[in-house]
C-alpha cells in the first residue's frame, strides 16, 4: 500500500489495522539529543483514546505506547524511532456481517474497487484507529517545536449547530494555560463551558435518535517565525491542508478568514503592516498567518470540518457486494461524534507539516549554512 508515509525531512510512516495486533509508526529524521520518554507521547494518546466519556466509543483500550527504538537514556539517538500500541479490546465478531455489504459513509466500497478485497473488521487501515500512529509521531514533533518556541491551541469550535462565541483574537488575549485548561476540562474539548453544555445536550438528543453529529475543529499556532514555507508547491498552507485532509473524517479546510474572504473586499481582507518595537507585523490577521504560502509571523489559524460519524444504528439503505438492495442498522461500539477525539489528531498533523517545513527552511540561505559550518 502506497501513501502511508508523510513528510520529507521529519518523516512518519504509520502501519497497522484496527483489529490487527497493533498500530504503530516509524519516525525518521528526528534530531539526536531530544529528551523523550513514553510519558511525552502517552499524554497525546490519552487525548484521543476511546472511552473518555459517553460521547466516545466504549471500546476499552489503554492505548499504552511502547518505544521500540531510537532512544537511549531518555534522549533520541537520531536513528528511526519505532512506536507501537497493541490492540487489546478488539471485538471482530461485531463486524462479521459487514463483509457482505457496503456501509454508507465508509470506505468499504472504494477499498473493494481499489484492492479487490478489504479488511472489514472495523475498517482496517481506513479506521479512525489508524490515527494512533499520527498522534504518536505528532507528539514528538510537538515536543521539538515547543523547544523552538512554537505552541498549539486546538479545540472544538463547534459541535453540530452549537458554536463557541469567542473569536480567535479574544482567545489569544487570554492566558494560554487558562484556555488549555478549559479545553481539557470538558468531554467535548471546547474552550467555553457554556457552549460545551449546550453541545452535550444536542449530542444526547442525537444519541437518543441513534444518530450522530459533526463539527469544526480550530487550531491556532503561535511562535512560528516569518519565512516558513515554500512559495510554489510546498506552501505552508498547502501542506497544512494536505496534512489535515489526510485525516479520514475531514471534509473541509480553511485558513484565516477562509471562505468568508470570498465575500469581502480587498480593503477589508488585506492585512496592513505596521512597525512596532523594531518588528514588522500585521495589524489584523485575515490571512491566518500565511502570505504567498510563507508564514508572516502572525498566529496561524485554520479550521477543519469534521463529518458526522457514519456508523449509526438508524436504518440506512445500501447494497450487498453483489448489488442486492438491503436495509441495515450498524451496531457495535462507535463514537456518536468524532470531533473531540480528533482534536489532538488535527494538532498532531499540523505539527508534522510545520516541523517538516521548518527543518527545510534551515538550508535556504547560503550565509546560514556558512555560519553553521564555520570552523
Amino acid at each position: 500500500m502506497a501513501g502511508s508515509t508523510f513528510g520529507n525531512h521529519f518523516k512518519i510512516t504509520t502501519w497497522g489495522e484496527s483489529h490487527g495486533k497493533g498500530i504503530g509508526v516509524v519516525v525518521d529524521g528526528c534530531p539526536a539529543g531530544l529528551p523523550l520518554d513514553k510519558a511525552d507521547i502517552q499524554k497525546f494518546l490519552d487525548r484521543r483514546k476511546p472511552g473518555q466519556s459517553k460521547f466516545s466509543t466504549q471500546r476499552q483500550e489503554a492505548d499504552a505506547v511502547e518505544i521500540l527504538s531510537g532512544t537511549f537514556e531518555g534522549r533520541t539517538t537520531g536513528t528511526p524511532i519505532s512506536l507501537v500500541v497493541f490492540n487489546k479490546d478488539q471485538r471482530s465478531r461485531d463486524y462479521g456481517d459487514i463483509a457482505s455489504y457496503y456501509r454508507p459513509g465508509h470506505a468499504d466500497y472504494t477499498f473493494d474497487q481499489k484492492y479487490g478485497f478489504r479488511d472489514y473488521r472495523g475498517g482496517g487501515r481506513s479506521s479512525g484507529r489508524e490515527t494512533i500512529g499520527r498522534v504518536a509521531g505528532g507528539a514528538i514533533a510537538c515536543k521539538l517545536l515547543e523547544r523552538l518556541g512554537v505552541s498549539f491551541l486546538t479545540y472544538a469550535r463547534s459541535i453540530g449547530p452549537v458554536s463557541i462565541p469567542q473569536t480567535p483574537d479574544l482567545l489569544l488575549a487570554k492566558p494560554s494555560a487558562e484556555i488549555s485548561q478549559q479545553v481539557l476540562s470538558n468531554p467535548l474539548y471546547m474552550p467555553d463551558l457554556e457552549s460545551s453544555a449546550k453541545a452535550q445536550d444536542f449530542l444526547s438528543a442525537c444519541m437518543k435518535q441513534t444518530n450522530s453529529a459533526g463539527g469544526v475543529i480550530e487550531c491556532m499556532i503561535t511562535g512560528v517565525p516569518a519565512g516558513i514555507g515554500e512559495p510554489v508547491f510546498d506552501k505552508l498552507d498547502a501542506n497544512l491542508a494536505k496534512a489535515i485532509f489526510s485525516i479520514g473524517a475531514v471534509k473541509g479546510f480553511e485558513i484565516g478568514d477562509g471562505f468568508a474572504a470570498a465575500t469581502s473586499t480587498g480593503l477589508e481582507n488585506n492585512d496592513s503592516f505596521e512597525a512596532a518595537d523594531g518588528h514588522i507585523a500585521t495589524s489584523t490577521n485575515h490571512a491566518g498567518g500565511i502570505l504567498g504560502g510563507i508564514s508572516n509571523g502572525s498566529p496561524i489559524i485554520f479550521r477543519a470540518a469534521i463529518k458526522p460519524t457514519p456508523s449509526i444504528a438508524s436504518p440506512q439503505k445500501t447494497v450487498t457486494s453483489s448489488g442486492e438492495p438491503i436495509e441495515i442498522s450498524i451496531h457495535g461500539r462507535h463514537d456518536p461524534i468524532i470531533v473531540p477525539r480528533a482534536v489532538v489528531v488535527v494538532e498532531s498533523m499540523a505539527a508534522l507539516a510545520l516541523l517538516d517545513l521548518m527543518m527545510e527552511h534551515m538550508a535556504v540561505r547560503a550565509e546560514w549554512m556558512e555560519t553553521f559550518y564555520q570552523l
